[in-house]
């Protein structure tokens, strides 16, 4: 079980970015939570499998067409056994 926190930085809030983020998340089974930090930012948890988690950082890199991912960064958090998906503001 990995758990990441992740930060988002560019044109990703006003876009749907967190939205996006939660779909695919759930579509890959990652469990977390994402929000929009007051900078300007998006900053996420992400739960699950090595593999899976590894594959929602990569898809976060682009996210949808509509968002600037211009750096994210990531941190290993220690896991908490969390289940479903979680997105506040």
């Amino acid at each position: 079980m990995t758990r990441l926190r992740i930060t988002v930085t560019g044109m990703v809030q006003g876009v749907g970015y967190r939205w996006w983020t939660r779909a695919e998340a759930q579509r890959l089974g990652v469990s977390g939570w994402v929000k929009n930090r007051l900078d300007g930012r998006v900053e996420a948890e992400a739960e699950g499998d090595e593999q899976a988690v590894a594959a929602l950082v990569d898809w976060m890199r682009g996210g949808p067409p509509s968002a600037t991912v211009t750096a994210i960064e990531t941190a290993e958090v220690p896991p908490t056994g969390e289940t479903g998906f979680r997105i506040s503001v």
